[in-house]
């Protein structure tokens, strides 16, 4: 009889993380949901503004920016890149180091890549992610007081 309730009890426990441990498919579709700041910038017109760079930043090829903000000493800079990941990630870290800034890390993983960056007495990071759809890269700059 021992044996039966303990039979019973693990049974039990079998149930009950079996049903516990379900949501996979939320948790999938949490992930791949689209960030809303990203398709804002994705599908925004491109700035009539100067973006909010230093001077000597370099205006990477195929880059169109249509949001910028400001936060604290902070400026933020958005947008998409037509192409793919690798290909913006490549020509970011290259067109930075020809202009003169510092790459202190850089990383390409599959779906997102950053290159962060100092120079001309700021710092920041180049943000890519695959968030776009289509032939678009999200592209968000930050750009703070080193």
């Amino acid at each position: 009889m021992k044996y039966g309730a303990v039979l019973g009890v693990l049974a039990a426990l079998a149930f009950l993380v079996a049903g516990c441990g379900g949501g996979g498919d939320k948790d999938k579709e949490a992930e791949t949901e689209a960030n809303p700041q990203a398709l804002a910038a994705c599908n925004g017109s491109a700035l009539t503004a100067k973006p909010k760079l230093p001077p000597s930043f370099p205006m990477v090829e195929n880059t169109t920016f249509t949001m910028q903000s400001t936060e604290g000493p902070t400026n933020l800079v958005e947008g998409y890149w037509k192409g793919d990941l690798k290909e913006a990630h490549d020509e970011y870290l290259k067109e930075l180091k020809a202009a003169g800034y510092k790459v202190l890390f850089e990383e390409l993983e599959d779906h997102d890549s950053e290159v962060s960056w100092s120079g001309e007495g700021r710092s920041g990071q180049v943000a890519l992610r695959d968030d776009c759809g289509g032939d678009k890269i999200y592209v968000h700059i930050t750009n703070r007081p080193a």
